[in-house]
């Protein structure tokens, strides 16, 4: 296994002997997924490119990786160019916990106010406008920006979107007693569960390298068995250094979905069908699957 940068990666050459480029989404949600890899109890040829939903869904679409998860959103977008991955998301069936609309008075009372949205999320700025909008019925607006940085000057907007560690971190945030868990607005909202994140395959890289790239997906699908057998470990390196204690820690863990199975297909499928009724996306894609025979 080799951890490199986007940078680095770029720089490999000869598709017939590098090893595949696995993009990490750099949170602590997928660590049961990539602690097996990183520690090498799990190994493969391979190199991990980590980084943010975002900046992985560029990569993505840049044919610079050749496996990654990435937002439910970027293949909505892109299904052209990708497989999924069978059997393996992030996502919950209730509160996730790391995705969270943080405010200073009550989300109903958002009609007309600014939210702050992280750079980092495509998915969850979609699904927040969409709960807003269709569920509570508040029109709000939306700007870019860096919470972290923000409230550190001593800034407070009116209601902040967070996602991943930084949502970990501010969701006891003083200043902001109103929190939207989205994971459980959503399913308040459908009664079903969401689809964060999935992994996918680029189908180019599929065409090149088959055989490298399903190695690849049957390692990743192992790695996550193996992280939802091994919970009680991850949680104690994983609290290592967060605010959140080990307990905490393991019920962040116990309350995401890392399966891909009909439940979750079904709760994918609507949030694809709520986008393009709204005009996010023209419609809702075909679901196209990697076959791992």
């Amino acid at each position: 296994m080799r951890a490199e940068t986007p940078a680095a990666s770029d720089r490999t050459s000869g598709t017939a002997t590098r090893p595949i480029r696995l993009g990490r989404i750099g949170y602590l949600n997928v660590l049961p997924l990539h602690y097996p890899l990183e520690q090498g109890i799990l190994t493969g040829d391979f190199e991990l490119v980590a980084g943010p939903p975002a900046e992985l869904n560029i990569l993505m679409d840049q044919g610079r990786l050749d496996l990654s998860g990435c937002s439910c959103i970027e293949y909505a977008r892109h299904s052209e160019k990708y497989c999924i991955v069978p059997d393996l998301a992030i996502g919950s069936r209730g509160p996730v916990q790391s995705v969270l609309l943080l405010c200073r008075n009550r989300p109903e009372d958002l009609d007309g106010k600014t939210i702050l949205v992280s750079a980092q999320t495509h998915t969850s700025a979609a699904l927040v406008d969409l709960l807003l909008k269709r569920h509570i019925g508040v029109n709000p607006r939306y700007e870019t920006g860096d919470a972290t940085a923000l409230l550190a000057r001593g800034e407070r907007p009116e209601a902040i979107l967070c996602i991943g560690d930084e949502a970990l971190n501010l969701r006891r945030h003083p200043e902001y007693p109103q929190r939207m868990d989205l994971g459980e607005a959503w399913r308040q909202w459908t009664g079903q569960p969401f689809i964060f994140g999935l992994w996918i395959a680029s189908r180019e890289a599929v065409r090149q390298r088959r055989a490298e790239v399903v190695a690849g997906a049957r390692l990743l699908i192992a790695a996550k068995r193996w992280g939802q057998a091994n919970l009680d470990r991850i949680s104690a390196v994983a609290a290592r250094g967060s605010i959140l204690t080990e307990a905490e820690m393991r019920s962040y863990f116990a309350g995401l979905v890392y399966d891909l199975e009909e439940t979750e297909l079904a709760g994918l499928r609507l949030f694809y069908q709520r986008l393009a009724e709204a005009g996010v996306i023209p419609a809702p894609p075909e679901l196209c699957f990697l076959s791992l025979e």
